[in-house]
């Protein structure tokens, strides 16, 4: 299990920091997607912990806290990490989120907005996953767990020897199906959008996500929206780390670069 790297331990267990962070620069926070844990994330921080400040969520229900209860609502869900981040004063904060945690942003930047803007995010960036007004429900949630093991085998995502551990996937199991619960309830909120720059990654290959309904992103944000493809499936994050974390941290920097000269009021 990889450690956190301290001082300054989350006290709500939603927040993860793996690598000391930089004198300056943002707070990039890491929302994994469905069945996905902070430790999945490690080395993408790791590549990253030179531009910013980079949290990673925990969803309860597994690895270390696999005895908590797993949470199915995405509303819920951004209730507590926006709970999480508001003793993180400091730092220009931008949230980036894959398939799952991609309306789970969405969602916390609303929030930020609305009731306390004075940590409203500077960026929001989405992966993965068609815009947040669009339903998506393909019934996973309610799938027996060999039915549901072999749809996330399908998406090639989790490694073939841990699908074939009948033990840890009885473990995996229960978090992965409220997290698909939680996407497959959610009703993104049509004409909501956040009132800064949105951008928006995808595989090209991935069928999952089809062009237009990436590109409908931009009907969620009243500022500068941008569309970026990168080799690969729904999963391009693993196969194409290196190219995402270099776009990440030129996207980190842009967003910083804004914010700093943007009119203040």
């Amino acid at each position: 299990m990889k450690r956190p790297y301290g001082p300054g331990a989350d006290p709500t267990g939603w927040l993860r920091r793996y690598h000391r962070p930089p004198v300056e620069g943002p707070t990039l926070v890491v929302l994994p997607h469905a069945g996905g844990s902070a430790t999945g994330y490690y080395t993408l921080s790791q590549a990253l912990c030179g531009a910013a400040e980079v949290l990673t969520v925990q969803y309860p229900g597994r690895q270390d806290r696999l005895g908590e209860r797993c949470v199915d609502d995405i509303g819920e869900m951004a209730d507590r990490v926006v709970e999480a981040l508001l003793p993180r004063a400091g730092r220009p904060l931008v949230l980036f989120g894959h398939s799952l945690g991609s309306i789970v942003a969405y969602e916390v930047a609303l929030r930020l907005e609305s009731l306390h803007p004075d940590r409203a995010p500077i960026g929001v960036i989405v992966s993965g996953r068609p815009a947040a007004a669009i339903h998506l429900s393909r019934g996973l949630s309610l799938l027996e767990d060999e039915d549901l093991a072999a749809s996330i085998s399908d998406l090639a995502g989790t490694p073939p020897e841990l699908l074939a551990d009948k033990d840890l996937m009885a473990a995996v199991l229960p978090s992965l199906r409220a997290d698909f619960k939680a996407a497959e309830s959610y009703r993104g909120a049509a004409g909501t959008r956040v009132s800064c720059p949105l951008y928006a990654y995808s595989g090209a290959q991935d069928h999952n996500v089809p062009r237009e309904g990436l590109l409908r992103w931009s009907e969620h944000t009243s500022a500068e929206f941008t569309v970026r493809f990168f080799e690969g499936g729904h999963f391009y994050l693993q196969s194409q780390e290196p190219e995402v974390a270099r776009a990440l941290a030129c996207d980190l920097h842009t967003l910083t670069r804004t914010a700093l000269l943007a009119p203040t009021h």
